[in-house]
């Protein structure tokens, strides 16, 4: 597996280097701001980019809008976010691009050095890996019970497929039946979760996060 590394932090980047390597895993890039992760990319066309949220020259949220325009120039390169801050702003929209190869950490988890790695290798391999306190924070902290008991196991069905970041034409061909039955399903789902029209294209990503942090 080949990484790009996008951390204004030398020793952190330093230490994540030495952390993948000790894997198997090799760090093609090391970057320290946005402009430099979006030339790795481009360069290298890794398996993953490791990125974090705050980068010169503002350190407010330069890493997601940098790893969104990753995502518009090369779509499905594998994306993780790794951050000591939830950026509500623009981790929706990384999210609801498509949710295969996408994943949110708070950096506390590198501590746990196995679990850091299997996230790595889940997410280059096209999985979905999510934060609690992340899905916490997107959600506002909505906690009522677990609402994945709602649905029908066809709807649960759909909405797994959703986090996959499926489209709704290939959840019916998975499924082998409409896209309009799709549709059906998946209105019900928006009405059984309390997602209202008035969210638009949020609410798919809503419903997602929904079920990442209740399956």
């Amino acid at each position: 597996m080949r990484v790009v590394i996008a951390e204004d932090s030398v020793l952190l980047r330093q230490g994540l280097v030495r952390l993948l390597a000790d894997e198997g895993i090799e760090t093609v890039a090391q970057v320290g701001d946005g402009t430099g992760l979006l030339a790795a990319v481009e360069e290298h066309r890794p398996d993953l980019a490791v990125v974090d949220v705050r980068m010169p020259p503002s350190f407010t949220d330069e890493g997601l809008r940098a790893a969104l325009a990753v995502r518009e120039r090369l779509p499905g390169t594998p994306i993780l976010v790794l951050s000591q801050y939830v950026e509500e702003r623009y981790a929706t929209d990384l999210i609801g691009g498509g949710a295969q190869g996408v994943g949110y950490l708070l950096k506390e988890r590198v501590s746990d050095i196995a679990e850091f790695v299997d996230a790595v290798r889940r997410i280059a391999a096209g999985g979905t890996v999510i934060d609690p306190e992340v899905i916490g924070q997107l959600l506002g902290r909505r906690r009522a019970g677990d609402p994945l008991k709602s649905l029908t196991p066809r709807e649960q069905e759909v909405l797994g497929l959703m986090a996959q970041g499926r489209t709704n034409g290939a959840i019916a061909a998975d499924l082998v039946v409409t896209e309009g039955a799709v549709e059906k399903h998946i209105s019900s789902i928006f009405a059984k979760f309390g997602l209202q029209p008035a969210n638009g294209e949020h609410r798919r990503v809503m419903a997602v996060l929904t079920y990442l942090g209740h399956a």
